[in-house]
Formats: C-alpha cells, sequence, structure tokens
C-alpha cells in the first residue's frame, strides 16, 4: 500500500473519488469546523443496510440500495468520549457520502446491482477495473463505519470484555492489557487517515492496520473490531491529541458486540 496523504494537506469534507493508489483524500478541517455549526438530525437505533438488522444479517443483506444505518443510541451517548456534534456530523455527513458514491458507482455498474456489501469486498479482485477504487473506497467506508457504530456504546470506566472472550485476547495477545497495547500502537503508527483493527482469520485473532477506507474484508480477514484514526473521528474534542483520543475510547467499546462478531 502506498502512503495515504494527512488530513492536514486538505480537501473536501466528503470522500473524494480516488485511485487506489492515491487512496481516499483527507478531510480539511476547517471545512470540517464549518460544517459543525450547520449540521442537524435525529438520533437514530439500528445497523446495517437495512433498520433492526444486527451485524451479520447485514453483511449478508442483499438491498435495492444502501442506506445510512441507524445509531443504537443518541448522538450524545458517548458524549464525555466523543462529542454530540462529532457524532452528528460523523454519521449524517461522512458516513453518508461513503454511501451515496458507493450507491452511485453501483448504478455506473450494474452488473454489481444484488450484491451484498460483504460480496462486494470480499470479491473486489473480481470486480470491474473500473469500480473497483469505489467499492474500496466508498464500499469499505461504509462497513466500517457500520461496524464502528455497533461496537460502541455508552462510555463505562474499567470496561473490559466477559470472561470467555478475555480469555481469546489472553491467550492470543498475553494478556488484555498487552492487546491494549499493540491495538494503539498500531492506531498511533498509522500515518495520516486510516483504522486500528482487530480481526479474525480462519480462527485466529489478530491485529492489523489499514490506509484510508480500506477493509479488511479486502484481505479475507474479518473485522470485529475497528478504530478510525481520521482526523474527523476525533478532532473537536482532541485536536491533534490522537493518543488520548485512543485512551479515551476503550471506555465505549461494546464488548458484547465484538464477542458477538467472532461467533457470527
Amino acid at each position: 500500500m502506498n502512503p495515504s496523504r494527512s488530513e492536514e494537506s486538505g480537501s473536501s469534507n466528503e470522500p473524494a473519488q480516488t485511485t487506489p493508489s492515491q487512496r481516499d483524500s483527507t478531510v480539511d478541517r476547517r471545512t470540517f469546523l464549518a460544517a459543525s455549526g450547520a449540521v442537524a438530525g435525529a438520533a437514530m437505533v439500528g445497523f446495517g443496510e437495512s433498520q433492526g438488522a444486527n451485524a451479520a444479517e447485514s453483511l449478508l443483506a442483499i438491498p435495492e440500495e444502501f442506506s445510512l444505518p441507524k445509531l443504537p443510541y443518541a448522538y450524545d451517548a458517548l458524549d464525555t468520549v466523543i462529542d454530540k456534534e462529532t457524532m452528528n456530523i460523523h454519521h449524517t455527513k461522512h458516513h453518508q457520502a461513503y454511501i451515496t458514491k458507493l450507491n452511485d458507482a453501483i448504478k455506473a455498474n450494474p452488473e454489481l446491482a444484488g450484491k451484498s456489501l460483504k460480496e462486494l469486498l470480499v470479491n473486489i479482485k473480481t470486480a470491474p477495473e473500473k469500480a473497483r477504487t469505489a467499492i474500496q473506497n466508498h464500499g469499505g467506508g461504509h462497513h466500517n463505519h457500520s461496524l464502528f457504530w455497533e461496537t460502541m456504546r455508552a462510555p463505562k470506566d474499567n470496561n473490559a470484555p466477559a470472561e470467555k472472550f478475555a480469555g481469546h485476547l489472553n491467550s492470543t495477545f498475553g494478556s488484555f492489557d498487552k492487546f491494549k497495547e499493540a491495538f494503539k500502537k498500531n492506531a498511533l503508527d498509522q500515518f495520516g487517515s486510516g483504522w486500528s483493527w482487530l480481526v479474525l482469520n480462519g480462527n485466529k485473532l489478530e491485529l492489523m492496520k489499514t490506509p484510508n477506507q480500506d477493509s479488511p474484508l479486502m484481505e479475507g480477514k474479518t473485522p470485529l473490531l475497528g478504530l478510525d484514526v481520521w482526523e474527523h473521528a476525533y478532532y473537536l474534542k482532541y485536536q491533534n491529541r490522537r493518543p488520548d483520543y485512543v485512551d479515551a475510547w476503550w471506555k465505549v467499546v461494546n464488548w458484547d458486540k465484538v464477542a458477538e462478531g467472532m461467533m457470527a
């Protein structure tokens, strides 16, 4: 993968159509901050392409057109960790932009119609070449954000997984704390925009990071937990303090949902 351009370089607050080597262009901080005062929207509930679908169902769902998933909490539910304004803009502007452009790409490539989001990402190498960038950027963006919303919950001090899933983490990484340290390192080492991931590779837990909106599904791995380290995910509250954002984010991880993903 070629390194991505940092968000400091400036662009629009919607994901740009780029070549695979260029990836998604990054968001202009000033545009993002200006947009924050204009955004309005009601808090919504749910996940995936269809209302009320759980993570497994939404991956396999075949919608007529992809649509913005409803959140399983109010925009201010995570406020001590991620502020209401950021959640609102991130969901209704950034995520919606990926969905809009993915639908546009499918309309322009009718042979992709009737495929689930998982099918599009897993089989990206066999997709029409002219559609691959859109699937990578916008299909990846849609799936990554859908999982991101689903695997968060209201903040909780000393937040940790239940014994069974904690055992999987301990046996793979040595301890829960060592897992968190390694996950955080990936989040901080990701240059510019991207994600830090806990994934399932076959029946083995692994950590990885991806640039921009690349999905682990494109590499045959199942994402269980992902942290968005694009600046638009945290800048209003944390500015350039990505380490503080990562440390605070552990309070809102929905470990029950993460464990469900491993069993799906």
